[in-house]
This record gives structure tokens, sequence and C-alpha cells, in this order.
């Protein structure tokens, strides 16, 4: 299997007569993995795998493997929603088995467009070569940028993706509640680390993001549920979202002109980031309950951790396109930034 590290694994089990079966596929950063096993025996009897991204990514897998007396095995596999697989099996050609009966085998319809048409072989490149794009893009049309910025910013974010991959390994070995504690007291180490050495490691907003930590880790000592580490991130959310959106009716002048200062843009109004940023709050807020309402705790933690950043990540380029007013420019072919 080529490099990248595993997201989720699922496993489809299945039989036919006395012989047990198992389809192993993996979410993995580089793309979905699949193998198909005898449960008594170590040899893998089929694979295959399709990328992250491009035209291939969208197909289902085919794990074809004669059995003893000449019989062909084969199975279909690949995604029946944005975050389950199933399987349907074969055999000569007549279906015996469906891991989940009634529905479709297929790449999710509203990604299907997306995934085609972005490259990279992981995820990776392909938030590099987006990335890329929209930088080109953005040097062709106006010089508004700070490219510099990235290069500062990039050891905060690793930060931020490391603290994040480090909760989700931590939740699933041990709880929730401990993960909260050792996330909160890890950030005040790094804080501590930060004053120290001058080394910015938090971003523009480390106090704020620390205090909430905290905040965080003390409802998760407090009341020691899984339930209250899931809704704490709702509840925690709306009320980083009203500070945010006071800060940026009041004129943006603390909030969102700290964050400001972390951000590539020249052109950006504090005060409509910082009522952005409110807005974003709430709406990511409200998917992180519905998230933690509707499904299990394992996919709670898999969304939290990982589609939660991503979603995040593309609705706050709408939010500093709205800062930068460049959504009322859109609306209004005459406006000017001398009008904002």
């Amino acid at each position: 299997m080529a490099g990248g590290w595993t997201i989720w694994r699922y496993r489809r089990r299945f039989r036919i007569g006395a012989r047990g079966y198992c389809v192993t596929m993996r979410a993995r950063s580089d793309g979905l993995w699949s193998e198909l096993r005898e449960d008594e025996g170590d040899s893998v009897l089929a694979t295959d795998h399709t990328p992250i991204s491009g035209p291939d990514a969208v197909r289902n897998h085919r794990l074809a493997a004669p059995l003893p007396g000449g019989r062909l095995l084969e199975v279909d596999a690949g995604y029946i929603s944005a975050l389950d697989t199933g399987i349907a099996v074969f055999l000569d050609g007549t279906p015996i088995h469906q891991s989940h009966p009634g529905r479709t085998i297929a790449y999710p319809e509203k990604y299907r467009e997306a995934a085609m048409s972005m490259q990279g072989g992981s995820i990776g490149e392909t938030i590099r070569s987006e990335w890329n794009s929209e930088m080109e893009k953005s040097r062709a049309e106006d010089d508004g940028l700070d490219y510099g910025a990235y290069k500062r910013n990039a050891i905060p974010l690793s930060v931020d993706i490391a603290l994040g991959l480090l909760f989700f390994v931590i939740a699933k070995l041990t709880d929730l509640t401990t993960a909260a504690i050792v996330g909160a007291a890890i950030g005040l180490l790094l804080l501590v680390i930060q004053r120290l050495s001058k080394i910015d490691l938090l971003g523009g907003l480390a106090l704020f993001g620390i205090a909430i930590m905290l905040l965080s880790a003390t409802i998760a000592w407090l009341f020691q549920s899984d339930d209250a580490i899931k809704y704490r991130t709702t509840g925690i959310g709306l009320f980083s979202a009203s500070l945010f959106l006071a800060d940026g009716i009041a004129g943006g002048g603390r909030l969102a002109k700290r964050l400001a200062l972390y951000l590539p843009y020249k052109d950006i109004d504090p005060a409509r980031l910082g009522i952005g940023m409110g807005l974003l709050g709430i709406v990511m807020a409200g998917l992180n309950y519905a998230v933690a309402t509707l499904f299990s705790t394992d996919t709670w933690l898999f969304y939290t951790t990982f589609v939660d950043f991503f979603l995040g990540m593309a609705l706050i380029l709408l939010v500093f396109r709205y800062a930068r007013g460049e959504m009322l420019r859109d609306l209004a072919p005459h406006y000017r930034k001398d009008r904002a």
C-alpha cells in the first residue's frame, strides 16, 4: 500500500457456504483502498485503489477472485454516503449478498463533480494544487494579498492540525473527556513555550484559543460525559461566535483586528471580518449539534476531526470575500471600496 495515513477503516463480511470472507476498505489521505481476504487465510485475494481526486476517484472498486471449483467471486465496493461504504457480492454473475440492501453503491453525486475536477494524489497535494490555482488567479486579478503571511503562519497552522489529530487519537484510545483535558494541558504548555521561545506557535488569537480550550476542559471534567463533550463544541462555538459578532458590530477593533494581522489580505475590513466569523461560528455550531444528535459518537469524532476542518476552511473563504468587499462588488457592480 502506498504512502498516506488512514482516516477510517471499514470491514464488510459475508459468507459463501461454509467459507467466510471479508472486504476491508480504508479511506486514506491518498484515496480509497480495498482488499478481499478469506477469513481463514492470510493471502489477499484481490485489491483495488482509487485516488482521492481526479476522474478515477469516483468509480466503484471491483474485486474479483476465482474460487475452488472454478467459480468466480466478484465484489462491487464503494461509498454509499459521504461517511459510509458498502459492498455487493456476486457469484458467477449472480448477486448473493448486499451489505446495505436497497442502497446504491456509488460516489455521492453532490461531491462527484468536485472530486473529478480536482487534481492531486493525496489530500495534501489536492489542497496545494487548489491553493496554488487560487493564488495564481488572485495575482492576476489584484495585488491585495500579502503572500508572506502564508510562510509566517505555517507553524501555527501545523500545530492546529496536530492538536486536532492528537484529540482524535486520544479519544479513540481512551475517551472524549481525557482527550479534552489533555488537549487543554498541551495548549497551555505550548503557550508557555511560545512566551519563552518567542516563536509563534498558536497564531494571533493564542490567549483567546487557550481560554476556550480551558473552558472546554472544565466542562469535560465537571460533567464526565461523552454527550457533554460533543455538545460543548456547540455551546462554546456559539459563545465564541457571539464574541466575534459583538466585536464586528462594534467595528472589529479587538478580536477581528487581531485575527486580520495573521491573514494575507491587505484590504480586509475588521468589522465585516468580525461579523463574518460570528456567522460562520453559528453555522458550524449548528452543524456540530446536528451531527452529535443524529449520529454515533464515532461518526461525530470523525466529523469534528476531519470533515469539520475542511468544511470550515471552505466556508471561511466566503467570510474573507465578504470581509474584503468582494461579495458586495459582485452584487453591486458599481460598488467602490471607499463606500464600504
